[in-house]
């Protein structure tokens, strides 16, 4: 069980990192490591000794979001407003990096979920290609393609300046 700690304890804080991004919410984040964490150490003797620990957490924890984001979309989440916490209700102050923080993770939701896996991966994650391909599941060559589209587009999107947020049109009233 010692070897299981060494191996996975580092690798905490990187799959909560990854799962926050996956699923944009704290609380269903560390649900989801918790049930990485739990699966792997269920399954630990499935696990080939010739390969990377850090590559099949993250395909674990990859799967799991990606189980959990369609069960999300088949079911549509509704809550009173009356139920709803008064924190939910209230916007963040106006800051400009703030603003700029929404519009990186703005442009991000637009992607396909391949893309932002793949740019999450080996730009967040700092997966290597051949990690990130273990991950996901796909050929190296796949994954070098979607990286180079996803960062096309993400660059296109905080490109456009079109979103009133990004540069708010003031006219003279006399």
């Amino acid at each position: 069980m010692n070897d299981i700690a060494i191996l996975i304890g580092p690798l905490i804080p990187p799959l909560r990192r990854y799962a926050r991004a996956l699923l944009r919410d704290r609380a269903a984040a560390d649900d989801l490591v918790q049930d990485c964490l739990e699966r792997a150490v269920s399954r630990w003797h499935q696990r080939r000794i010739d390969d990377n620990t850090r590559s099949w957490l993250f395909a674990i924890l990859h799967n799991l979001a990606i189980n959990r984001l369609r069960s999300a979309a088949r079911r549509r989440p509704h809550a009173a407003i009356e139920d709803a916490e008064d924190a939910a209700l209230v916007r963040p102050p106006c800051q400009e990096d703030v603003l700029q923080v929404q519009d990186v993770l703005r442009a991000l939701e637009r992607l396909s979920e391949e893309h932002r896996s793949v740019l999450l991966l080996v730009s967040v994650e700092d997966l290597s290609y051949a990690e990130t391909a273990a991950v996901l599941g796909v050929p190296v060559g796949t994954v070098m393609s979607r990286l180079a589209r996803a960062r096309e587009k993400l660059s296109a999107a905080l490109d456009d300046r079109s979103t009133p947020l990004k540069e708010p049109h003031l006219r003279r009233v006399k």
